[in-house]
């Protein structure tokens, strides 16, 4: 399996959506920047915060708003010849409690926009990705408005301990190694018991 040459992070741009649920892809890029000592600033032709690391990996966090992250995705793989399948986004994920971590490779889009748009620049859903659970509201009618919250407290520090599980395994996906890092990430590690 080809090493990743191109890490996305997904959320929206502004104060205002900094802490907000929709940003865990947001949260996780800017972790991994800071482990790989990247520095993130704005590249207009990308449409977005963008940086290279001494080993050709590019991280990349569109600013064109979650619906439209296909547009910076498809800018930048195009213009340094980025194939799908060397990508991987991070994005948060409805369908998974919060503390929860799935990677997987292509699929269903599963509602997400973010996904949705990048599928549709790149003309096929075969990329990784990185899902980051967040939890559900339990009811479809109340997505948008529970996307674009801050999560609880309790659920902000189940999503960092998954982020950090994330970038724990981050040598494995360095290096492609998608089934090891996949035991590592997808294993969430059982609470100790009371005593």
């Amino acid at each position: 399996m080809a090493a990743p040459r191109l890490i996305v992070g997904l959320g929206n741009p502004g104060a205002e959506y900094v802490d907000t649920r929709h940003n865990a892809g947001f949260w996780l890029c800017e972790r991994l920047a800071a482990q790989l000592g990247t520095e993130l600033r704005r590249e207009s032709r990308f449409h977005g915060i963008a940086g290279r690391t001494r080993e050709q990996l590019w991280l990349l966090m569109p600013l064109t708003f979650m619906n439209c992250s296909g547009q910076a995705v498809g800018a930048l793989a195009r213009f340094y010849r980025i194939s799908p399948a060397e990508m991987l986004v991070l994005h948060d994920e409805l369908d998974l409690a919060p503390g929860a971590l799935r990677l997987k490779f292509g699929g269903g889009l599963g509602g997400h926009n973010g996904l949705k748009d990048i599928a549709a620049h790149l003309g096929t859903q075969d990329f990784w990705r990185l899902r980051i659970g967040i939890g559900h509201p339990g009811d479809r009618n109340k997505v948008v408005d529970y996307v674009l919250k801050k999560p609880r407290s309790e659920e902000r520090s189940l999503i960092e301990e998954a982020l950090k599980r994330s970038l724990d395994a981050w040598p494995l996906l360095a290096r492609g190694e998608y089934p090891a890092a996949m035991q590592k990430i997808n294993s969430r590690p059982t609470a100790p018991a009371s005593e």
